[in-house]
């Protein structure tokens, strides 16, 4: 099909009130999803962390590719990159960290900040390894949805 002839196709469909094929959908604005409602879904994407050291790292969450429901992706702080695994549950947000992609190395356990859309999370990291300690706040990147 030409590009002229897809064109009079979707007017065609839209004169005549049929759905249009979701690629021709115009673009909507994401509902704003509540914190006990978040899921997976809305961690998908790049993420910023703050920590109470001053301290910031990037995060990447993906699919996990076992655990349907879970992310997996990565963490990259003062140019070190370790491996993440983790959820939200209910507003609960919990992230296992790992250097060496075998043992966790840290654990964060946060909440998702009511009103924030699904976009901010705050929380404490905890070193495995050690009595460290430290807050963070977790914002989405502007531009994933």
């Amino acid at each position: 099909m030409s590009p002229r002839q897809a064109a009079q196709s979707l007017l065609l469909a839209g004169l005549l009130g049929l759905a249009l094929p979701a690629w021709a959908q115009p673009n909507t604005t994401p509902a704003c999803v509540s914190a006990a409602d978040m899921s997976h879904l809305q961690l998908y994407g790049l993420w910023r962390a703050e920590f109470s050291s001053g301290a910031k790292a990037a995060l990447l969450f993906e699919r996990h590719p076992d655990y349907p429901e879970s992310v997996s992706g990565a963490i990259t702080r003062d140019g070190i990159q370790a491996s993440v695994v983790g959820d939200v549950d209910n507003g609960v947000f919990t992230l296992e960290e790992s250097l060496d992609g075998q043992s966790i190395s840290a654990l964060w356990q946060g909440q998702v900040k009511d009103g924030s859309c699904g976009k901010e999370i705050t929380g404490s990291w905890k070193k495995s390894d050690s009595t460290q300690e430290l807050g963070f706040v977790l914002r989405k990147v502007p531009g994933w949805q």
